[in-house]
């Protein structure tokens, strides 16, 4: 429902989406729109939606060495990263060129509510995780992808990579998307450009399952929902035939 929907134009004037600020109280006050029912059900040829449900352990708790030569537990920390390989047709996107296409991306999950009294000042102690959601620049390789979005990639602990600088304009924007356990996004370029864009990963961010071990909760994996759609404005594009004839998405889990 929320991937499908849309501001009516009433919204829209109501906070002109002349930055970010007005689009986040326009998100308050309207969430994000009027469902289209057709779009949430269907697919069209110049407008298809891939959807994925998989599940994630956010963190894990490492065993280490003492000073003793003893084994004991360590803090928890962050685990899992999922890298999804999208099966967009480059091919007939480069063909367009010029031509102005959509990539909008919905990633929905369910948090487990903090038990107890909560801490004021203290954010992780509501939702047990978050995840969060982001997919490669159009001048990134696979590898800068992957090393802007983990130190594990790194090529030494203390080696920082260069990255490379957003061009796209997504209308949200990061900062703004990542409130709630329900995160949707999008924008629009050249088809040329979204070519360039066929890695998404999803990763998480803390929360009162990592930040409270003595509740043992640190190993417990959360099931997510990702919706990712494209869309070009000429009715005679075939993108949908292109991406059923190609094989499935492709998930590459990064511990």
């Amino acid at each position: 429902m929320v991937h499908s929907a849309e501001w009516t134009p009433a919204m829209e004037k109501r906070f002109p989406p002349n930055n970010k600020a007005l689009i986040q109280k326009r998100l308050r006050c309207y969430g994000y729109g009027v469902p289209n029912l057709e779009k949430a059900l269907y697919s069209a040829q110049n407008a298809a939606t891939l959807i994925f449900q998989g599940e994630i352990q956010p963190y894990h708790r490492p065993e280490k060495t003492n000073e003793e030569g003893r084994v004991e537990r360590g803090d928890p920390v962050t685990n899992e990263m999922h890298v999804h390989e999208l099966p967009w047709p480059v091919e007939i996107l480069e063909q367009l060129g010029e031509i102005k296409v959509k990539m909008h991306v919905t990633l929905s999950y369910f948090i487990e509510s903090s038990p107890g009294r909560t801490i004021y000042g203290t954010k992780f102690r509501y939702a047990s995780h978050g995840l969060r959601f982001d997919v490669k620049r159009p001048t990134e390789s696979p590898v800068q992808f992957r090393k802007r979005l983990t130190r594990k990639e790194w090529d030494g602990p203390k080696i920082r990579p260069s990255n490379v600088s957003e061009t796209r304009n997504w209308l949200i924007g990061e900062e703004n998307r990542g409130h709630g356990s329900i995160h949707s996004d999008w924008w629009e370029g050249t088809a040329a450009t979204l070519a360039a864009c066929n890695l998404l990963s999803v990763f998480p961010v803390t929360g009162w399952w990592k930040e409270r071990s003595h509740l043992k909760k640190y190993n417990s994996k959360a099931r997510y929902s990702l919706v990712v759609s494209i869309e070009s404005p000429d009715a005679e594009v075939d993108l949908y035939g292109a991406i059923t004839a190609q094989p499935e998405v492709i998930t590459e889990v990064t511990v």
